[in-house]
């Protein structure tokens, strides 16, 4: 059975996702084997997993730094929000449901057999795994029933590091105050802590770490200088989302209304690396660009709700208008449904069963469904022949006249819709514009060139982060502190 270490942050975002992700590729290219884990995730930034599932993205981008394909074992428990109190449930890769949070809060740890299976499974194909905790062990009224965080370290007896958040302010009490509200049982499990994103000179926070140190009795791990390449790698908390925006003076103008449910907006990111395109994300209280080239609907969680929130936003004159000016607009999967005629969810999967009007710029229809599409794809761009992989994780289906204009061919099969201009497509693939050759070929309609290899860009990256945690965090002693999970697992 491997070694298992934990990575719990004082707060949401602090960082653990990319921590365990350069860890997963330090640790890697020291020749162990290597897997993340994440018992429960919140995100509707999703992949598709090889076993026909879907896990949080950060933990794809974990397995991909690990050299190993994503599974669902790896994160056995996602909630995707759809509303502001409830969330579509997956286990081990599959939905169970729609819950609202406080039917989840009382009844989540019903879900720890399944966590315990999938960490069982995954520590017999590895050396270590890491671990990724959600949120703060420090929200003592969810600790009843927590499967994420201490609730999963006391149960597998893994030793935890706690990681605190030094560019949002308060760092000393967010460590310390972490131990004060923890039980003395919880407390034992943490065997250090380590501070992440620190700007400047790390020597002139000596002091404040020593005052951590003795306050909690726990030995420092480092203190890890801002990392200023991370907004190359896919993230999934909507919170980085505004990262993904960038100037690229007079390069090609997309922009991406920012609506309530965004989901794998890491479909932008090949992009916003383009130094020949400029990318804005637009929030609700702004009017889309005038001078945009091409408008982008990207992936949502709650299409009935996102598209209502896109007209109240009254960014549906702003698309008419911009089409009306010559412009192009693209809608990828909850985009590409709120670009037809009609959306319909008739057995309320999303909420009250009904209809609504979309936005009419393409022939057709969209009917949600209750079976949820989950598939790995390879396939061309029509136009140009150029080849591209990509996924698709949706519900709904999709019919109409505008289905006879295809700009996708997937597996031999014709895919995607297009309007008799041609200035509105739609698709319901995500991640084609990694594809180089096809980033290119779309990108050359508009007279730009890309330039950059996005797969290079991220291994790269990946290596970089890797080199800057040897640097900066003592990866010996982590090693050390990583333990055989205690006991036979609690079914």
């Amino acid at each position: 059975m491997a070694r298992a270490i934990m990575i719990q942050g004082t707060g949401s975002n602090v960082g653990k996702s990319i921590i365990v992700a350069g860890l997963a590729r330090a640790y890697t290219r020291r020749g162990l084997s290597v897997r993340p884990f994440k018992p429960q995730n919140m995100s509707n930034n999703a992949a598709v997993t090889v076993d026909g599932g879907e896990i949080g993205r950060a933990q794809a981008l974990q397995a991909r730094a690990a050299g190993v394909m994503p599974h669902t074992d790896m994160n056995p428990v996602l909630l995707k929000p759809q509303s502001s109190t409830g969330a579509q449930i997956v286990v081990q890769g599959q939905v169970r449901g729609v819950q609202e949070a406080g039917d989840f809060g009382a009844r989540k740890d019903a879900l720890m057999p399944f966590v315990l299976e999938s960490f069982e499974r995954i520590t017999r194909q590895c050396d270590l795994v890491l671990v990724e905790g959600a949120g703060s062990p420090a929200e003592t009224n969810l600790r009843a029933r927590d499967i994420a965080n201490m609730g999963f370290a006391s149960q597998t007896g893994v030793p935890v590091l706690l990681m605190g958040d030094i560019d949002r302010g308060g760092v000393i009490a967010q460590i310390v105050g972490t131990r004060a509200v923890l039980s003395d049982a919880d407390n034992g499990m943490i065997k250090g802590f380590s501070i992440n994103k620190f700007r400047g000179d790390v020597r002139l926070f000596d002091k404040g770490r020593d005052d951590i140190c003795t306050r909690t009795g726990w030995p420092c791990l480092g203190v890890i200088p801002w990392f200023p390449q991370a907004h190359r790698l896919p993230a999934e908390d909507v919170a980085d989302l505004p990262a993904r925006a960038r100037s690229g003076g007079s390069g090609l103008r997309i922009v991406v209304p920012h609506l309530p449910r965004i989901s794998n907006f890491d479909d932008l990111d090949p992009l916003a690396a383009e130094p020949s395109v400029d990318l804005s994300i637009v929030p609700p209280d702004q009017p889309l660009p005038a001078d945009a080239d091409v408008v982008m609907l990207i992936g949502s969680k709650a299409t009935l709700a996102d598209l209502a929130a896109l007209k109240a936003a009254g960014w549906d004159i702003d698309i008419a208008a911009h089409l009306r000016r010559g412009g192009h607009v693209l809608g990828l999967c909850g985009g590409y449904q709120m670009l037809g005629r009609s959306v319909s969810d008739p057995d309320g999967l999303e909420g009250t069963p009904g209809t609504a009007t979309g936005l009419g710029h393409l022939d057709v229809d969209t009917v949600l469904t209750p079976r949820k599409t989950l598939t790995i794809s390879k396939g061309s761009h029509l136009a140009s022949g150029a080849p591209l992989n990509g996924y698709e994780i949706h519900m709904g289906r999709t019919t109409g006249p505008d289905c006879a204009r295809p700009w996708l061919s997937l597996d031999g099969i014709p895919q995607g819709a297009a309007s008799v201009s041609g200035q509105v497509q739609g698709c319901y693939l995500h991640g084609i514009f990694s594809s180089d050759a096809f980033r290119a070929a779309w990108m050359a309609q508009f007279g730009k060139t890309a330039r950059i290899a996005h797969d290079q860009l991220v291994e790269e990256t990946l290596d970089r982060l890797a080199d800057h945690l040897e640097t900066h965090l003592d990866l010996d002693l982590l090693l050390q502190l990583a333990d055989e999970p205690a006991g036979a697992f609690a079914r």
